[in-house]
C-alpha cells in the first residue's frame, strides 16, 4: 500500500506535526516513516496507525493509482 507524499504531508500540516511528532503519535518509527515519505509501499497495518493519529481515514491518504 502506497501513502501519496502530498497528501500526507498536509495531514500532518494540519495537525502541526513533523515526522518525530507523528512517530510517537502514531506509534511507527521515524525510518518506516522516511521510506514512506520516500516512495516506498507499508503493510495496511502500518497506514492504518498513520491515518488514526492524523484523524483521518486510511484511503484519504493512499495513492489510488499505485
Amino acid at each position: 500500500m502506497k501513502i501519496n507524499k502530498i497528501k500526507l504531508e498536509i495531514a500532518m500540516s494540519e495537525k502541526y506535526l513533523n515526522f518525530m511528532k507523528l512517530s510517537k503519535v502514531s506509534g511507527v518509527s521515524r525510518t518506516t516513516l522516511s521510506y514512506i515519505n520516500n516512495g516506498k509501499s507499508c503493510r495496511p497495518d502500518v497506514a492504518g496507525k498513520i491515518a488514526k493519529a492524523l484523524e483521518v481515514a486510511v484511503e484519504d491518504l493512499i495513492d489510488k493509482e499505485a
